[in-house]
């Protein structure tokens, strides 16, 4: 009997590009407060690179950025803080 093959996550090497994408209930603000959320970790975010893409109804909102990312701490708390926020349903 073969065991089962567990695969660990790929090595990121630091610093690297590092693509977020945040699906939360659509309001006039919530991009800005995802933006805001995510310059408190990496403040050198090139705001004019974001994508922000309504659902199909618009009762969602996806917010499409790119970092800069340092470290696998930067990371964790970055996504932790961003699943905090009441409007955010998703942190992929």
């Amino acid at each position: 009997m073969k065991k089962a093959m567990q695969k660990e996550p790929p090595k990121i090497e630091f610093p690297c590009q590092y693509s977020i994408r945040v699906i939360g209930n659509a309001s006039t603000h919530f991009h800005r407060e995802v933006i805001e959320i995510v310059k408190i970790h990496a403040p050198n975010l090139d705001e004019t690179k974001v994508k922000v893409k309504p659902s199909g109804k618009g009762n969602f909102s996806s917010v499409f950025l790119i970092i800069e990312a340092t470290g696998a701490e930067q990371l964790s708390r970055l996504h932790d803080d961003l699943k905090k926020h009441q409007a955010v349903k998703m942190v992929i």
